[in-house]
């Protein structure tokens, strides 16, 4: 087992686009949007894929209704952190199916875009402790994990080359934000404040979450996090991420 105070790396740098994959609006927000600011700030390429459209999120707005809303509230906290190109499955909030479907669907979206980074989010069954995950996260982040291969393979959903999407067998890495188990850091100092604001474009969503003021509510959770990883970091506050190599 890996020592609580164990230095975490430094993120592979050598890399020029990212693709994001992540299931709701705010998933990458509340995960790794400090360390997104920073990569876009550096000239790296950043997409962002999301499953659903966060529809069910918000128990006082019908699906219907609340699906425009949080996407136009994603597109601009994308912004906030230098992402421009936002891309949505459509897939059903709530209710998505690990499998096949999924994993053609993110594997088609790493073709598109050949990212040699693919980042998603905690695909394990808790979030530490009995702090039990959500079945959408698990879902997408174990289908990134094995669509990372699938997209390099033209036997596994041959039908995508037929779609003009040609085998991507470069993706080096895959990034899980919101590991309990990390491996690897970002120093997060340049981004830490686009974040907050980034967060808070999220604003229908938080207000329901928290009677907190939604900017104090935004900046005590993302700068308590920075500084906790900061003890694994040299002192700098910063994003973690579990690491898998490919």
């Amino acid at each position: 087992m890996t020592d609580s105070t164990d230095q975490l790396a430094p993120m592979p740098a050598d890399w020029r686009r990212a693709l994001a994959v992540v299931a709701h609006p705010d998933d990458l927000e509340y995960g790794c949007s400090a360390a997104v600011a920073v990569w876009t700030d550096e000239g790296r390429e950043v997409t962002y894929l999301l499953a659903t459209r966060g529809e069910a999120g918000i128990d006082t707005i019908d699906p219907v209704s609340a699906a425009p809303l949080r996407e136009r509230e994603q597109r601009a906290s994308a912004a906030v952190v230098g992402v421009s190109e936002v891309v949505f499955l459509d897939h059903k909030d709530g209710v998505i199916e690990e499998g096949l479907a999924l994993r053609r669907d993110i594997a088609a979206a790493i073709r598109r875009y050949r990212p040699e980074l693919v980042i998603t989010l905690n695909h394990r069954d808790t979030w530490g402790g009995t702090a039990w995950n959500t079945p959408d996260h698990r879902a997408v982040g174990r289908a990134t994990l094995d669509a990372a291969g699938d997209a390099g393979n033209r036997w596994i959903f041959p039908e995508l080359a037929d779609q003009g999407l040609e085998p991507w067998d470069g993706v080096r890495w895959v990034a899980v934000a919101g590991s309990t188990t990390p491996t690897h850091a970002v120093d997060a100092a340049a981004g830490l404040e686009r974040s907050v604001q980034s967060l808070l474009e999220h604003r229908t969503y938080i207000e329901v979450l928290t009677d907190e003021d939604p900017e104090a509510y935004c900046r005590t959770f993302l700068t308590a996090n920075a500084r906790t990883v900061a003890a694994r970091f040299g002192g700098r506050p910063a994003v973690s991420f579990e690491v898998f190599g490919r």
